[in-house]
């Protein structure tokens, strides 16, 4: 048999791959044909009339998919291409998050066109803990520094994951800020998570990988293009409750994050600038035109954002590796030195697995306990 995978989990994470290389799909596509067939390969034998009756597939794209899976060489090189991708993830310690998976941020199920799947290295739990989105211009003057760093240590303080672009500029000092602060940060990439293009020594994404995680929607290898970075905008800004602006011009890309977040009826700040700096004409076009909330300090940014929370929802202040909320302590309870697989925990808890990943994300970052290969747990050897 041509398609076959080892376990429901890794089968389902091929299909995807090799539905992504059908000419005509996109994302929006990919997710009807699999909430109509399923993570099984029962489409392989659909026939275009099939297809043609999914929402939003069409009579010509129909016939051009059903085309390809009846080709058994374009299928058989869309799998061998699939394996390859999944090899490659293995050996950069990378994976793949369905959009089915507990794992994926929930937020970004949302917006219109979300990823059927995302390429993570790190842990993609930080995603599930309310995040805001900080971006800005690649030229940043030191009062948008100074501006930044103000914003994203208050941020980190109250518990929000910090999302952003890792560009030059405004997108390092946001990561690098919410490092400093011992907060959690999630960088979308525009290409390969094996690519952090804009930081090739490893100075920024190594810390990264350790309190949030390099999120992309791009296969390992892929190049960078100037198409896909309106592409990885409109995530940065679909994972986030928030996004801010600091600096931008006129034409900034972080002008179109900012308006990709408004699409997606999210909350836009801006950090007003001096009427003669170019880098403050973007953000100051959109605090003019009521596009954006403006924003002087952390306190105009929580004081939108956290009354919108539900009491759950509520980001928790930084608070010391010994300390520990009543949810937390329960799973502690059930953790010991064997590991032990996070159903088999959400079983033994009576927990959702989605809420049980963010409380052992965040004992994680209280080195309380470690996550070990095939989402297997353990309480950490200090406890």
């Amino acid at each position: 048999m041509i398609f076959n995978g080892s376990g429901n989990e890794d089968a389902g994470k091929k299909l995807l791959l090799v539905l992504s290389q059908v000419p005509g799909l996109g994302p929006t596509r990919i997710n009807t044909i699999t909430r109509h067939f399923g993570y099984t390969p029962s489409f392989f034998q659909a026939r275009a009339d099939d297809f043609a009756r999914l929402p939003g597939i069409g009579r010509k794209v129909a016939d051009s998919v059903a085309a390809f899976f009846r080709n058994p060489h374009s299928l058989a090189h869309a799998v061998k291409k699939a394996e390859q991708q999944l090899k490659l993830l293995e050996r950069h310690n990378a994976d793949i998050i369905t959009i089915e998976a507990p794992l994926y941020p929930p937020l970004l199920k949302e917006i219109y066109d979300p990823p059927p799947c995302l390429f993570v290295r790190g842990n993609a739990g930080a995603a599930h803990q309310p995040c805001i989105a900080v971006v800005g211009t690649r030229k940043a003057s030191l009062y948008g520094k100074k501006a930044a760093e103000l914003i994203c240590s208050g941020l980190a303080a109250e518990g929000f994951t910090i999302v952003s672009g890792l560009a030059y500029g405004i997108d390092m000092i946001a990561h690098r800020t919410t490092l400093e602060h011992k907060g959690r940060t999630i960088a979308f990439l525009a290409g390969g998570v094996d690519n952090p293009h804009t930081d090739p020594s490893g100075k920024l994404w190594p810390r990264i990988i350790d309190e949030g995680a390099l999120l992309s929607e791009e296969w390992i290898g892929s190049t960078i293009s100037p198409g896909k970075f309106p592409r990885r905008n409109r995530l940065i800004a679909g994972i986030s409750r928030g996004t801010v602006v600091v600096e931008s011009d006129l034409k900034g890309g972080s002008l179109v994050t900012a308006y990709s977040a408004l699409d997606q009826n999210r909350e836009v700040f801006a950090v007003p600038g001096s009427i003669f700096s170019r880098t403050s004409a973007g953000t100051n076009s959109l605090i003019e035109k009521g596009h954006a909330k403006l924003v002087t300090s952390v306190d105009d940014i929580t004081a939108e954002l956290i009354p919108s929370f539900s009491r759950s929802d509520k980001p928790a202040k930084t608070i010391g590796a010994a300390q520990v909320t009543g949810d937390e302590k329960t799973v502690l309870d059930h953790l010991g030195p064997d590991p032990i697989h996070i159903d088999v925990l959400a079983e033994n808890t009576s927990m959702d697995p989605s809420e049980l990943l963010v409380l052992l994300f965040e004992l994680e970052l209280k080195r309380l306990a470690e996550q070990l290969p095939g989402q297997m747990f353990r309480k950490t050897s200090l406890n």
